[in-house]
């Protein structure tokens, strides 16, 4: 998975002459308004404190296949997977992995054109196999960490959405590193734990203390992610509250993608309004190095909030 965690700073952003950004009707109180911070209790009775967002539920994102698709995946062992439309996340078939492989061995492409012929889909819609991914999104796990990592962020006076996103998508209850050299719950790259001041050498490793990790990742949202996504949305005149879903998701993009290469994603879409309709075309979105992993991002990260909702006590998978 391609990560920058937002530290590429994009050049046009310290050359260009920065738009006045158009009045936001957003009012903010002395304290950022970071969504209700709740209680709930899971059924073997442990409570704890996380971020409940009913702005999910008011955007109808439950009701989204490519939310749905997600929560699916989330709940199906690795043996097994869904065969889907790339684009839209379409769930079209549930089967075993040793079946995918045994029918695209034996009829090839030509069962997928029978697929597209029969829902009328051009050459161009690809249709793919996702397999289950229960074992890596281990939500009952990630919940344990939530609550703490919720405290250290609003000590580093960073909303704590982001540390509950993160951890419930990152490395979930574990200690993880990625393919190109994330580690840690946060999934901070090397540079990028030095520049937040953890220590990172051949004899230790601070990226694998939870603390010190989610002070990192809060300062950088804090400094980095969240001026950067400012600027960009600045630059187009797009009035904004950092309160917002639409905005948060944004800000995760960055976290993930490099504030660089949302900033070209953007390029591509030139929106002049920030709304889920935003974050949603970014779904659909490549540029530069903001590929198919960058548009799941908030995808994933909408799927596993439900998810931990279900946990405590939310709606069930559809």
């Amino acid at each position: 998975m391609v990560r920058y965690n937002c530290i590429f700073v994009f050049i046009f952003a310290l050359v260009s002459n920065l738009c006045i950004a158009q009045e936001t009707k957003c009012v903010q109180e002395s304290k950022l308004d970071y969504g209700k911070i709740n209680v709930r209790c899971t059924k073997d009775g442990v409570c704890r404190v996380f971020i409940e967002n009913n702005e999910m539920y008011t955007e109808g994102l439950d009701t989204l296949e490519n939310t749905k698709f997600w929560r699916k995946i989330m709940s199906l062992s690795p043996d097994s997977g869904i065969v889907n439309i790339k684009g839209t996340r379409e769930r079209l078939l549930l089967i075993s992995e040793k079946d995918w492989n045994t029918i695209r061995a034996e009829k090839g492409d030509l069962w997928l054109d029978s697929i597209r012929t029969s829902r009328s889909l051009d050459s161009t819609q690809k249709i793919v196999f996702t397999t289950g991914k229960k074992d890596f999104y281990q939500i009952e796990k990630a919940y344990i960490e939530i609550e703490q990592g919720i405290k250290i962020f609003e000590e580093n006076n960073t909303d704590p959405f982001y540390a509950q996103a993160i951890l419930l998508i990152e490395s979930p209850g574990r200690l993880a590193k990625s393919n190109v050299g994330a580690y840690g719950p946060f999934q901070l790259m090397k540079s990028v734990a030095r520049h937040q001041g953890l220590k990172v050498n051949k004899y230790v490793d601070e990226r694998t203390d939870f603390d010190k990790s989610a002070w990192a990742a809060a300062k950088l949202i804090r400094t980095i992610c969240i001026p950067y996504t400012n600027k960009m949305l600045d630059k187009r005149g797009i009035a904004h509250c950092e309160s917002d879903l639409w905005y948060r998701l944004l800000v995760l993009h960055s976290y993930h993608a490099g504030a660089g290469n949302v900033a070209k994603a953007l390029d591509k879409i030139n929106p002049t309004v920030g709304n889920m309709d935003l974050i949603k075309q970014l779904w659909q979105t490549t540029a530069g190095a903001f590929g198919p992993h960058s548009q799941n991002y908030s995808q994933v990260a909408i799927a596993a909030m439900f998810e931990l909702d279900k946990l405590t006590g939310g709606i069930p998978v559809k």
